[in-house]
């Protein structure tokens, strides 16, 4: 299974920095320690004509050459430099490849990536580019290019709301954005996805897998996609800091799986991004993901053995 990365991009962040800019690294070792059968790959830039299929070229401009706006970047949560307007490039260029693959493979996927708050004009919430949002534009430009129309499913499920993906495919209808999040969890101001599941507090593995499964059947009654682009955060976990969600491992595992099976037997090519993780200890963030990902190579695995 391709896996796109782009871990070698450290944020220089102040200590006591709340953004847990390890985990990317350790994810990697492990990855490459437990699971033989994927294959890691250095993610490409995003190009400025890329980014621009979403993103305003003055916010592009802004983030490349450090002018972005102050607020801007209080809203984002880093500090501009160098490698952050690199890091971000990367990382929807890993999204957009992992895209490409998943048309080869069946399934692929980035080690980062899910920036889900990023908005057309302005990022917000650790993120700065909308990886999905740029990832969906261009394989929608491709696919014109040989006269076909792609219909795009997002489905986030990170435990905070996918807004500036909202907003962005707002009235859209050749993309699907399906939400599944925390009630009261940030943004505070949310945007209308296609389709919004709303959870309490507290909400544990049943009451969030029946939630899923409610979801799922609604998109496919509403919708045909072409492509899946899965936001597999690990923040629902309940050992997270900010999630206010009680799943555990198990719990996480099953929707990862719902999920990939939803889309295998539908035949549908799926690119999965990480999306957020605030664990308590990193550890318990990189198990979940590891978990997704080893979920994501059974899957691979089908489609490798149905095309034989």
């Amino acid at each position: 299974m391709q896996v796109f990365y782009a871990t070698q991009f450290v944020l220089p962040l102040p200590p006591g920095h709340r953004f847990p800019m390890g985990k990317y690294k350790l994810l990697r070792d492990r990855l490459t320690a437990e699971l033989p059968e994927i294959a890691l790959r250095q993610a490409e830039s995003a190009t400025d004509g890329q980014l621009a299929l979403v993103h305003t070229p003055a916010y592009v401009q802004a983030i490349s050459d450090g002018t972005v706006d102050k607020a801007i970047l209080r809203e984002i949560g880093f500090p501009w430099s160098e490698a952050m307007a690199v890091r971000a490039r990367r990382s929807v260029g890993a999204t957009i490849a992992a895209c490409r693959a998943a048309f080869d493979d069946g399934v692929a996927a980035n080690v980062a990536g899910g920036t889900h708050h990023a908005y057309a004009d302005r990022g917000g919430g650790f993120c700065v580019f909308n990886d999905a949002a740029v990832a969906t534009r261009l394989m929608q430009a491709e696919h014109g290019r040989r006269g076909r129309t792609l219909h795009v499913a997002v489905i986030d499920l990170d435990v905070h709301q996918g807004n500036g993906t909202a907003r962005i495919f707002r009235d859209d209808p050749t993309v699907f954005t399906l939400s599944m999040h925390g009630q009261k969890n940030f943004p505070f101001r949310k945007e209308a996805s296609d389709l919004d599941v709303d959870l309490p507090d507290g909400t544990g593995d049943a009451a969030y897998i029946e939630a899923l499964e409610l979801a799922l059947g609604e998109l496919e009654r509403r919708f045909a996609p072409g492509l899946v682009i899965y936001l597999a955060g690990a923040d629902p976990h309940e050992g997270d800091r900010l999630g206010r969600l009680k799943l555990t491992w198990d719990g996480l595992e099953a929707r990862d799986r719902r999920v990939f099976d939803w889309a295998w037997q539908r035949g549908v090519p799926l690119a999965f991004a990480m999306a957020g993780g605030y664990g308590t200890r990193m550890e318990d963030t990189v198990q979940v993901q590891v978990n997704t990902f080893a979920a994501g190579v059974q899957a691979w695995r089908r489609w490798q053995n149905r095309r034989r």
